[in-house]
């Protein structure tokens, strides 16, 4: 694996790039566990490198979403605005458990609790719907990227918010009128939105949206959306 100088970059994000993800093959097969800094580097990236990552879209009951601004700390695609959450489970047998993606589950509650405050008992694996997986691919800069098959997870609740400065540089919930505004300011380059969110919003989203209280049937744990 390369030798990249992490010095310049933030000491409690570098200290991120220790933890085990999740290797997987194009199916969602588990096929090992690499850290987190091997993971995101494009030169292995581009030769196939490919982890289980979530995405968290949190509602509260007046159905706006819940959208975070990445901390410029953060190593991949900072000061970007996006979902509520995203992140990976981690190769540990509480995150590798593939029933119901029960262990992906799991690592959005602790995420949830890690990035954003909010207490493990306020969003349990039980309230997150896992709805459908996606396989994308994005640079973030020269030396960093992303490639996920990404769970993607629905919950709709009130909850305390208690954001780590260190992950998060701000916050907002939003009406599907004021993210399309937000997503036409970043197509305009005022503001910078993650990829993955904006394939999502591009695709889904508003469908899943529009469809809070029966989300039953969009439910498709067979297909993953190549992206």
């Amino acid at each position: 694996m390369p030798e990249i100088n992490t010095d310049s970059l933030d000491s409690q994000q570098v200290q991120l790039l220790a933890e085990m993800c999740i290797l997987i093959d194009e199916d969602d097969q588990k096929i090992g566990a690499d850290t987190k800094k091997n993971c995101h580097l494009n030169v292995n990236i581009d030769k196939g490198l490919l982890h289980r990552a979530f995405s968290v879209f949190l509602f509260n009951t007046e159905n706006k979403l819940l959208l975070q601004q990445r901390s410029d700390a953060k190593i991949t695609f900072p000061d970007c605005f996006t979902n509520t959450c995203c992140s990976h489970p981690l190769s540990t047998p509480e995150e590798t458990e593939e029933q119901d993606a029960l262990g992906v589950r799991r690592a959005a509650q602790r995420r949830l609790k890690a990035e954003l405050g909010i207490p493990m008992e306020q969003v349990t694996p039980d309230e997150l719907k896992y709805l459908t997986r996606i396989h994308y691919k994005a640079q973030s800069n020269g030396i960093w990227g992303e490639h996920e098959i990404d769970y993607i997870l629905f919950v709709q609740k009130d909850v305390t918010l208690n954001p780590d400065p260190n992950e998060i540089k701000s916050h907002c919930f939003v009406s599907k009128e004021e993210l399309k505004q937000l997503l036409e300011k970043g197509k305009r380059g005022d503001v910078q939105i993650t990829p993955w969110f904006q394939l999502i919003a591009d695709t889904f989203l508003y469908k899943w949206w529009d469809n809070l209280q029966n989300l039953k049937p969009f439910e498709d744990h067979d297909k993953i959306h190549r992206m």
